[in-house]
Formats: C-alpha cells, sequence, structure tokens
C-alpha cells in the first residue's frame, strides 16, 4: 500500500510553481510576501537581503497589533510562520521585535487589560478562535520560559491553555462540522493556522490532528469546486470575494493542492496588512515541509462525473419566541454558563432571546461595551436602560431582523458534473435577515456564475471596491426559501417582516425588489424569453426564471464598483420585495446544443400562486409548480418544501456527508473518503490520518 499522499515530486512541483510566480514581486511590508522570498530563497540556497525590510516596513507589520485592533491575531499568526520558519535568518532587531508582540499580545478576551484600553478584536468566530488558540499555543512553544505580560503567565503555561482550548475547538467541529460551511473567505482562515500547527507544533498527536482537520477543510473544497471555483452557498461571503474565483481567498489553496484551472496564481496585491490577502493559504502551503494533501482529495476536486453531495452541520438555535424563564435545551447546551460564550459567538447567536441575558453579562463582565463591534448593542442597551428583561423581549419580538449574523443548522445540497455545479442551503432560514449568508449559486466556470440577493440598499456610489458593509449584492437583506433538486432550485423570497422606516431598525431595512448577479461578459451566449435569462459557457448551461417581469439595470464603472465589468452584469426584478426564482442547469451531454436546451426550458410550465402580500407582517408563502423538463414537476409550498414527482423531497439530511466518496451519519468522527483508486480515512477524534 503507498501512503495515499500527493506524489512528493508532484507536490514540489506545485510548491515551486506558486513560489516562483509569487516572487515576481518584492513587497516588505508583507510578511507574507517576505515569506515568498525567504523559501524561494532557501530553496535555492541563496542568501536573503533583509536591507528593504527596514523598521518602516516591519512596523506596518505590526499596526494591528501594537493598537489593539480587530483581525491583530491574524498578524501574529504570520509572524510565527516567519519566527519558526526562518528563525536562523533572522536579523536580531526583527526577532526582537517579534517576541516583543508575542510576550505582549492578549491571547484571549478573558484575560486583563488596563483600564484605558479599548479592545476591538473578534475573538470569537470560527475562524479567529482557531487563529488565537493557535498562537497562544506556539507563542509559548517559542518562548516557554518568558514572562507573558497581559495574563501573567510563562509562556509553557500560554502553550498548555491553548492545548486545552485547541482540544476543545476540534472535539466540537469534528462532531457539529463548520458553522462557517463552505466559505470561500474563512475556509482560508482556518486553512492558515492548520498548516501552522501541522508544520510548526512539537506535540505529535496534535500535529497530526492539525493535518487531519487540515485534511478535512480541503475534502470540503474538493467537493465544492468546479474549475476552480468554490461556486457554492457559504455561511459567510463577501461580494469581493465571491464573484469569480480569483478573488477568493481559499483560491491559492485549490489551484495549489488540486491544480483545476489555468486562472493565474494569486499575487500579494501590496496591502501587507491585508485582512484576508487571495495569496495566503498558497503561501502557507507552498512552504510546507510536514504536510502533504492527500492524494484523493485532488482526484475528488477534478472529477468530471456526475456528484450529488448532501452535509448536515451545526445544530438548531431557535431564535423566536415565545420568551419563558430559565429556557433548557434536550442537548444540554447551557444557555448561561460563561464557559460557553464561545461557542455559542461562534455561531453569532448574541440575539437569540435565551442568550441575551448571557450576553448582556459577558459585555459587562469583559468591558466589551466600547468596541465599534458592539456598539449598536450599546445603543439598545441605553435605549433600555439596561434592563435584561427587555432587551430580551425585544429580541424575541424581532428575532428574524436581529439574528442577521446567526450560523444555526444547515442542510446543504450541491449537485455537480464537469461542466456545471448548482449548490444551496435547504430552506434556510427562510424571510429573516442575513447579512453575510450566501445561500445559493450556479457555476460554469472561475467567472460564469448566477446566483441571486435580495438588496439591503440601493447602489452604492463607490468606485473603489465591493465594501463588506454594502448590503446590495453581500449577504441577503431577507433568504429565500431555497430548495434544490439535482439540477433545479426553486428560491422563493417571502420577507418575515416588513421594512423598517428608521431608527435603530434602520440598519434592517430592505430594497422593494429583488435581482441576480448574471455576467453576461463572462459567458459565450446569452439570451433572454420571456420571464427567462439562459447562459452557456463552453457546454454548460444555465436558465434562471423570475416571476416578476426582470430588467437589466446599468451600471456605470465611474460611479459604481463593477470590477472589472463592462457589460451587464445586474438582472433586477422590480415591483416588489417578494418573488420566485427558479434556477435550472444543464450541459451538452444532457441537451445537445444550446438550442434544444432553450427550447425546452422556455416552454415548460410554471405556475406560482401569489397570496397577495402587502408588505406588512410575514409573508404568508407562495406555492410553485414547475414542470422541469429534466427532473419532473417541482413544487414547492409552505405546506411542503420541495415535491418531486409527486413525492415529498427531504430537505433535512441525516448525514455529515453523503456522495459518491463518503457515507457517514452527522456527529460521526470518522470520515471515509474512497474513490476506484483508492482511499483515506480521518479520524477526527484521535487525530489520526491513514490511507485505506
Amino acid at each position: 500500500m503507498t501512503d495515499g499522499l500527493e506524489d512528493e515530486g508532484w507536490w514540489r512541483g506545485r510548491q515551486d510553481h506558486y513560489l516562483q510566480a509569487a516572487t515576481g514581486v518584492f513587497i516588505p511590508t508583507s510578511p507574507l510576501n517576505v515569506i515568498d522570498h525567504l523559501e524561494q530563497a532557501r530553496r535555492g540556497g541563496a542568501a536573503f537581503d533583509w536591507a528593504p525590510v527596514d523598521a518602516a516596513a516591519a512596523d506596518r507589520w505590526f499596526i494591528r497589533i501594537d493598537n489593539w485592533l480587530d483581525c491583530a491575531d491574524f498578524d501574529i499568526l504570520r509572524l510565527l510562520t516567519l519566527w519558526y520558519g526562518y528563525r536562523d535568518e533572522l536579523p536580531d532587531r526583527v526577532a526582537a521585535a517579534l517576541a516583543r508582540r508575542f510576550r505582549d499580545f492578549r491571547y484571549w478576551y478573558t484575560d486583563p487589560v488596563g483600564p484605558d484600553v479599548v479592545d476591538e478584536r473578534w475573538y470569537w468566530s470560527e475562524n479567529h478562535r482557531l487563529i488565537f488558540h493557535t498562537c497562544e499555543y506556539l507563542a509559548g512553544q517559542a518562548l516557554p520560559d518568558a514572562h507573558f505580560g497581559v495574563a501573567g503567565l510563562t509562556g509553557e503555561q500560554h502553550r498548555r491553555r491553548a492545548g486545552e482550548r485547541l482540544a476543545a475547538w476540534f472535539d466540537e467541529k469534528g462532531r457539529d462540522g463548520f458553522s462557517e460551511w463552505h466559505s470561500d473567505v474563512y475556509y482560508a482562515k482556518d486553512l492558515a493556522p492548520l498548516v501552522t500547527l501541522a508544520e510548526f507544533v512539537q506535540h505529535e498527536r496534535l500535529a497530526e490532528r492539525a493535518a487531519a482537520f487540515l485534511d478535512l477543510v480541503l475534502y470540503d473544497l474538493a467537493l465544492h469546486c468546479h474549475r476552480g471555483n468554490v461556486g457554492v452557498t457559504h455561511g459567510r461571503s463577501y461580494m469581493k470575494e465571491k464573484s469569480r474565483a480569483v478573488d477568493q481567498p481559499v483560491f491559492g489553496a485549490v489551484k495549489l493542492c488540486f491544480d483545476p484551472t489555468d486562472e493565474p496564481w494569486p499575487l500579494d496585491d501590496g496591502d501587507g496588512a491585508d485582512l484576508l490577502p487571495r495569496n495566503e493559504s498558497a503561501t502557507v502551503l507552498a512552504r510546507a515541509v510536514r504536510y502533504r494533501p492527500p492524494a484523493i482529495l485532488r482526484r475528488v476536486a477534478t472529477s468530471t462525473d456526475e456528484i450529488g453531495d448532501e452535509e448536515c452541520m451545526g445544530f438548531p438555535i431557535d431564535p423566536s419566541g415565545p420568551v419563558v424563564d430559565d429556557p433548557v435545551r434536550a442537548d444540554g447546551r447551557s444557555y448561561t454558563d460563561p464557559e460557553m460564550v464561545p461557542l455559542w459567538w461562534d455561531r453569532g447567536a448574541l440575539t437569540p432571546w435565551q442568550l441575551v441575558p448571557l450576553t448582556v453579562a459577558t459585555l459587562d463582565r469583559h468591558r466589551l461595551w466600547d468596541a465599534n463591534l458592539f456598539a449598536l448593542f450599546k445603543v439598545v442597551r441605553d435605549a433600555t436602560g439596561g434592563d435584561t428583561a427587555t432587551m430580551r423581549q425585544l429580541a424575541a419580538d424581532l428575532h428574524p431582523m436581529v439574528n442577521a449574523g446567526l450560523l444555526e443548522e444547515v442542510h446543504t445540497c450541491t449537485w455537480r458534473n464537469g461542466h456545471v455545479m448548482l449548490s444551496t442551503a435547504q430552506a434556510y432560514r427562510p424571510g429573516t435577515a442575513g447579512f453575510q449568508h450566501h445561500v445559493w449559486q450556479a457555476t460554469l466556470d472561475e467567472r460564469a456564475v448566477v446566483f441571486t440577493t435580495h438588496p439591503g440598499n440601493a447602489p452604492s456610489a463607490d468606485p473603489g471596491d465591493y465594501r463588506d458593509h454594502d448590503r446590495y449584492w453581500t449577504g441577503s437583506a431577507t433568504l429565500p426559501h431555497s430548495v434544490q433538486h439535482r439540477r433545479v432550485a426553486v428560491h422563493r423570497y417571502e420577507p418575515a417582516f416588513a421594512s423598517p422606516d428608521g431608527g435603530l431598525l434602520a440598519p434592517f431595512a430592505y430594497e422593494p425588489y429583488t435581482h441576480a448577479f448574471f455576467p453576461v461578459e463572462c459567458f459565450d451566449e446569452v439570451r433572454s424569453i420571456d420571464h427567462w435569462t439562459l447562459g452557456r459557457r463552453r457546454v454548460g448551461y444555465v436558465a434562471l426564471w423570475s416571476w416578476r417581469a426582470p430588467t437589466w439595470r446599468h451600471h456605470d464603472p465611474a460611479v459604481v464598483f463593477t470590477n472589472g465589468l463592462s457589460e451587464r452584469f445586474d438582472l433586477v426584478a422590480h415591483g416588489g420585495s417578494d418573488d420566485v426564482w427558479i434556477c435550472e442547469v444543464g450541459d451538452a451531454g444532457r441537451w445537445g446544443d444550446f438550442d434544444r436546451f432553450c427550447a425546452a426550458i422556455s416552454c415548460a410550465t410554471v405556475e406560482v400562486d401569489d397570496p397577495g402580500w402587502a408588505g406588512e407582517g410575514p409573508h404568508p408563502g407562495f406555492g410553485v409548480r414547475y414542470d422541469s423538463p429534466s427532473e419532473s414537476l417541482v413544487e414547492s409550498s409552505p405546506e411542503t418544501a420541495l415535491r418531486v414527482a409527486g413525492r415529498d423531497v427531504a430537505v433535512r439530511y441525516d448525514a455529515r456527508f453523503a456522495n459518491p466518496f463518503t457515507q457517514v451519519a452527522r456527529g460521526a468522527t470518522t470520515v471515509p473518503i474512497r474513490d476506484g483508486e483508492g482511499g483515506w480515512l480521518l479520524d477526527l477524534a484521535e487525530g489520526r490520518r491513514r490511507p485505506t
């Protein structure tokens, strides 16, 4: 039996290919680019010239660290790779500056800080938890006898404390899956600490467990990529990353590990303090010595077979009422234990009414009210006079709005073949606000993608970039009731609340229309037939239908950022914030030429029962019947989430993975991956990885 890993020569070639491209520029203010050059120099037997990395350049590395800014943990992690990977090459001045930051860093929100410090860091998301604990462990391992000033612990004490928290994170994610599901953004922020742990931890079992979870994240990406585009539903994403593959922070890892695309390598763009650099995952993997990915993952990622994947991750969190004293969960998870704060806040569960008392107590206990990230919480506290009971009742009454970051149990369905991919979060929190959720997408290649959203604001007159807080494309002001069966998905936009007029609830207002991203110039052909818009890219096809008549909105690139697009891409369905969109994908293997696909789709019967919603209160729900030419009659209504050919189809799954490579139940911590050429086994509880 082989070791099941990628061939060493092939893997080294992929690493070298990236490093050759990455070192075509030199940006001393970027630790990642410096790492690229250090690794390239080492492999070539050359010396690295530190002269350009002067005090001003190095100071750029420390801005967030020294000023208590959010995402400083990202920076510490990169500096730890410099420390461990190239310690012998570091000038004394650089080594001393790094060691000082390691000793003076606050590694957890429960550690004490001075009365004048306002800590703006977010510690609690899935990726931040992992990064903070990784940084603490490796900083403590690096300086075991040193005194770390914030907590007053030695490095060795920090290492032990972080080891316990890493174990808890691994146990939790091994059992429940990832809260930031299939994220094209935040899986990259999981990859970086996992690689760093696998490469530099001295404790063999912990290093192997990190490698096993690294395999798991890469397996998730392999299942959900098409031509290098992780163009699927995401728990968290932003428009600046999701509109094309090359902008996704995971793209570098996908290209390096799977070689699925001819798109160029993501290179350092010169912003040395970038929060979500497109090159980071490639940089850390390209210098990996201990870690090699399993060979089967590349076969999964590049397979052209028809693949259906169903997954369940997370656990239910119901923020609706009625409010009761001392709520108790059947699974035993506490709503009041301060030790549970990381678990709840990892899932964005700060404002379900059951958790409001714990949230308020945590903000009080750790002096978090003054941080910008909690500014809206402070406004609500002041408006209610700090009365927790009032705040809890408000949270219940306004639950469709105020839980816009909640990441509860999700059931995802993805169908793909060699030409197209369709993916949906099944019936996920329909009608509620979702500021970063990406519910569905059709993907034909690296740039030819289609998805819909309900905008939270009009197009922004900002020519610079897609801003994370701009809700025109990022997230959805109200999430659709989306269901998918193989090649067909039905999306019912049915707001659960009326658009607020202003005041405290202004952030939850929405536009009176829905729209689709359909970038015409990225397709070989696009046609409009009545309410259908149909596109072809190579021999992959996509069709999109709107109950409300869709029209193209023109965006002037001089006024509105278009990410380089000059032709039409914004398909708007005016007339109301409620709508039905239907998507069907196909290919030449099923239909022959595009003409036949267009003819069959445009002749298909679509019926929508309109309840006549006037924009007040929760939408009662559409009834939809679509006679799909490929999947038979597809129905969706408030009574039945999904029915196909007269039979109810489940949109809630009992499987952690159900696909041709893996069949395991939810909660399983052993993940076998197998195809016709071999297999790979992940034991997430024990932290083992091996061929089978």
